[in-house]
């Protein structure tokens, strides 16, 4: 176990407490939700800079390191449909998305078929956590309305997610016609 990969475990880790504030719900509890979120995704930068850095990359991080940010993004997007922070519709759009391009990638990998994640897909984890935690706090403070300013956000995360679904969908096929039958 490598720093990269702690880091790793510990954004599974905080992905239970946040929902656990989230069925609780309060402005502070919320705060607090939101709070870890934004540890979590830190994390996430912070374990891919010290797979690099360090040269610890590994299969395990290879593996755990999507796997815990699609847990983390997929259980508080679900945790806020009940809450009405977010339409069911848009979560679903954003899950079936994920489910889609892990099984295309698993198609790939079978063909041996790279195809390497690009800016799109950068601008779609963005925006998708930048709407999350307004989402998640959802009580205004101070004047601020976050519950709008989250609404404004997951737009845009609706819009790169669906882009880079489509877009790796066809550089897939891109690839799969220049490799050998």
């Amino acid at each position: 176990m490598n720093i990269s990969n702690a880091l790793t475990v510990s954004r599974i880790f905080m992905v239970p407490v946040i929902a656990l504030l989230l069925i609780h719900d309060s402005l502070i509890k919320s705060v607090i939700a939101a709070s870890i979120f934004g540890v979590a995704v830190i994390t996430d930068y912070l374990d891919g800079y010290f797979a690099r850095k360090y040269h610890q990359e590994s299969d395990l991080g290879k593996l755990l390191d999507p796997l815990a940010d699609k847990f983390l993004i997929g259980t508080i997007l679900i945790m806020l449909i009940p809450l009405q922070r977010i339409p069911a519709w848009i979560v679903a759009i954003i899950i079936a998305r994920e489910l889609a391009v892990t099984g295309l990638r698993s198609i790939a990998a079978e063909k041996k078929i790279i195809i390497a994640a690009d800016w799109i897909g950068k601008y779609k984890t963005a925006f998708q956590c930048t709407a999350l935690i307004p989402l998640i706090v959802h009580y205004p403070i101070l004047g601020l309305q976050f519950q709008l300013a989250g609404d404004f956000f997951v737009w845009i995360a609706l819009y790169f997610t669906l882009w880079s679904g489509v877009e790796y969908f066809i550089n897939y096929y891109k690839a799969n016609a220049k490799s050998p039958a």
